[in-house]
């Protein structure tokens, strides 16, 4: 189990939809979100060109600037060009089908926080033969099935997301139809954050759910001394 990087915390991570976000909008959804508490968003835009991931990446930062660390999902190029347009921006997430994370991390440079998706054992010998540092956390999931992600893979559950979190190089970020009272367990069982979803986005109040999602971070079921799940690759004592 490993700490999250300086400055970065991502106990509660929220993820946005477009889609999901509705009328309300992404940017509306991050600005509540963020006043409950929220110190970690990531901008999912799948659908979106180039030139509208740049803008919705720009105008997120603006609301979140001095409160929550903003990364740019996939798009490293729209990431870049934020940058260097001088917006509230830390860093990138990418998947296991992007551009591989080494020459990510030389693109974005060392101080930019870079995320990559892991969910099984090859995922974390590999990141274990990066450079250290290369990769800033691993996002781990799916917990369970989750119409936000149609081509996820076969779910973790609890105790299959601490096996890799206990035994990971970087700390670990759990994703994937998470539910808010998983959070406590999240924690227990080695994650530095959850990742949430449709939680947020759908949310009549997004505020006072990013408010209930941090009570239940840090509620005292979370509390990280008690016992956690077995590591892989662990045998019940028989």
């Amino acid at each position: 189990m490993s700490s999250a990087p300086r400055g970065f915390d991502p106990a509660v991570y929220f993820v946005t939809d477009t889609a999901l976000c509705g009328d309300r909008g992404v940017v509306e959804t991050v600005r509540q979100a963020v006043l409950g508490g929220v110190h970690t968003v990531q901008v999912r835009a799948k659908n979106e060109s180039a030139a509208e991931a740049f803008e919705l990446l720009v105008a997120v930062g603006q609301v979140c600037q001095g409160h929550a660390t903003v990364l740019m999902n996939d798009r490293v190029d729209v990431y870049l060009a934020a940058k260097a347009a001088g917006a509230w921006v830390q860093g990138v997430h990418v998947g296991q089908g992007d551009l591989p994370v080494r020459w990510v991390r030389e693109l974005v440079g060392s101080e930019a926080i870079v995320g990559l998706t892991a969910n099984t054992a090859a995922h974390f010998d590999a990141i274990g033969a990066l450079t250290p540092g290369t990769v800033s956390y691993a996002g781990v999931g799916v917990i369970r099935p989750t119409s936000t992600k149609a081509d996820h893979p076969e779910p973790l559950g609890i105790d299959g997301f601490a096996g890799f979190a206990l035994a990971s190089s970087v700390p670990c970020v759990a994703i994937g139809g998470v539910r808010r009272d998983d959070l406590p367990a999240i924690r227990q069982a080695g994650g530095v954050g959850a990742a949430v979803v449709s939680l947020l986005c759908l949310a009549a109040d997004p505020r006072r759910e990013a408010e209930l999602l941090v009570a239940a971070w840090n509620s005292p079921a979370a509390d990280t001394t008690a016992p956690v799940a077995r590591r892989v690759g662990e045998r019940d004592n028989e």
